[in-house]
């Protein structure tokens, strides 16, 4: 539990700092117009936050468990140093191609093409539909069309008096609050829509990012990294007690974001 845990908040909580680690950035950054190193500087604060907050929760509600001593246990066959080495490489090249200032589609579609190649070569019999989450992949654009048929019937102005207008730190927290409340009630995409027209500035961008990523944690739909972490550990076989999960993600969820925008607003605030 404690490395399936860590796996899940990390991947919602540290992903504030690049404007490729998940789909909410892309689209703020390009609102923002800000490059790589601009959108990295306004989110260092809050990044740092989202990654110390979970892992200290981790160490010490599974500080007995961390302890122990692991064996390692034996794979049924030797892995493919070839497939391995020449996805790291893909991977090595992929990662500076995404922060260059290209277009982020045409490194993520060459380095998807090789990687298909290598496979294909390597291990045909890996490669199945079943890999891609098309159920996931749906919901996620029915959520999109329904935010956007909200927005044109009013949703902003509604919104609006509940997320406040400034850069105080209290008005800060409504959005970042909003955004996470939203985004575990719904999925952190729509609720990233749903908030964005009033995100007015970088600072209460920056906010929204925390909320709507870092606060994305407790229900099983609250962003895709959980659909896609929870059909990894179902097809690994892994238990996983939702219960126990929404409890640990309740209390770490609200201190990461309160955390992380009194960082944004001590570095960033006026």
């Amino acid at each position: 539990l404690p490395f399936a845990l860590t796996t899940v908040w990390i991947a919602n909580t540290g992903s504030l700092l690049l404007p490729v680690s998940n789909l909410t950035n892309l689209l703020a950054e390009h609102d923002l117009g800000l490059g790589p190193a601009q959108f990295a500087a306004l989110m260092a604060p809050a990044a740092v936050v989202g990654i110390v907050v979970p892992a200290v929760a981790v160490a010490l509600t599974h500080r007995r468990s961390l302890a122990a001593r692991f064996e390692r246990q034996q794979v049924e066959s030797e892995p493919d140093r070839v497939l391995t080495i020449g996805a790291g490489l893909v991977v090595a090249a992929l990662v500076p191609a995404l922060v260059s200032g290209i277009e982020v589609w045409i490194p993520a579609c060459a380095a998807a093409s090789l990687l298909l190649v290598l496979v294909a070569v390597r291990r045909r019999a890996a490669l199945r539909w079943s890999l891609v989450p098309w159920q996931i992949v749906l919901l996620a654009v029915g959520l999109f069309l329904v935010v956007e048929t909200l927005h044109a019937r009013g949703l902003a102005d509604l919104l609006a008096p509940i997320v406040g207008t400034s850069d105080g730190l209290g008005d800060l927290l409504r959005l970042a609050g909003s955004g996470a409340l939203l985004a575990n009630g719904v999925d952190n995409l729509p609720a990233y829509l749903a908030l964005e027209p009033l995100a007015t500035d970088p600072l209460r961008m920056a906010a929204l990012l925390v909320g709507v990523n870092a606060g994305a944690l407790v229900t099983p739909w609250a962003s895709l990294a959980i659909l896609l972490w929870h059909d990894r550990l179902a097809a690994m076989g892994v238990p996983l007690a939702w219960g126990r999960y929404m409890l640990l993600s309740l209390v770490v969820a609200p201190i990461t974001v309160a955390g992380a925008v009194l960082a944004l607003h001590l570095v960033h605030g006026s």
